[in-house]
């Protein structure tokens, strides 16, 4: 009886402390920047984030969402993966080519420190994105069944599998895609098969035997998802 006494109570305990954990996790205003032991647990300033950003209105909008389809939506995506852009966009030591290689976005990236990046990156994560649309009714069919299904004959994954079903990605793994203008998903398809972007080699490899079509059609697919 007393053994069975002790047990609930340890039940009840261990629930409490899972349910105060999810709770602290649930409203915690940190960002993770690295996974295992040596996680670091960044506070983001957010005015500081937004000051950042003053800088970045012509092409990104005050709140990250572009209106030019040819830069891309920014609002609303995984702090994680913005940061890991900027740092990617940096030029490298003695010269290096970035792994991401553009002219405008290497001069803005060289500009900002560690923590200005991770400030300008929790402050978007903070806004909400608006929403897109596809406007291509004879693509839609494939473009859905890339995102859903993949391509088997070419051995290319489903785009959700990573990217979620709705588009919203998963956090500090793959970005969310959902909204974003079609225009600058499929120029990124582009940059990843032509080598331009090298910072994802899964992407480089499923780009890689993708064809004009089929990039065209999902991306336009893509910026339907919400």
């Amino acid at each position: 009886m007393h053994f069975l006494m002790g047990l609930t109570m340890l039940n009840k305990l261990t629930t409490l402390k899972l349910s105060s954990l999810f709770a602290a996790l649930m409203f915690s205003t940190s960002v993770v920047y690295a996974a295992g032991p040596a996680a670091e647990v960044f506070k983001p300033d957010l005015a500081k984030g937004k000051e950042i950003m003053q800088q970045c209105l012509a092409c990104h909008g005050a709140d990250g969402n572009a209106s030019a389809p040819i830069y891309p939506k920014i609002a609303g995506q995984h702090a994680e993966y913005l940061y890991k852009q900027l740092v990617n966009f940096k030029p490298g030591k003695d010269g290096e080519k970035p792994l991401r290689d553009n002219a405008i976005m290497a001069g803005f990236a060289a500009a900002l420190s560690d923590e200005d990046m991770k400030n300008v990156s929790a402050y978007l994560e903070a806004q909400k994105q608006t929403l897109g649309s596809a406007t291509n009714k004879d693509t839609l069919a494939l473009g859905e069944k890339i995102y859903r299904g993949g391509i088997a004959d070419k051995k290319i994954p489903a785009c959700a599998g990573c990217h979620s079903p709705n588009g919203a990605g998963i956090p500090a793994q793959y970005p969310r895609l959902g909204g974003q203008h079609a225009e600058y998903t499929e120029g990124q398809l582009v940059a990843f098969r032509d080598g331009v972007r090298n910072n994802s080699e899964q992407m480089s490899v499923i780009a890689a035997k993708m064809s004009d079509k089929e990039m065209k059609a999902v991306s336009d697919y893509i910026a339907g998802l919400r």
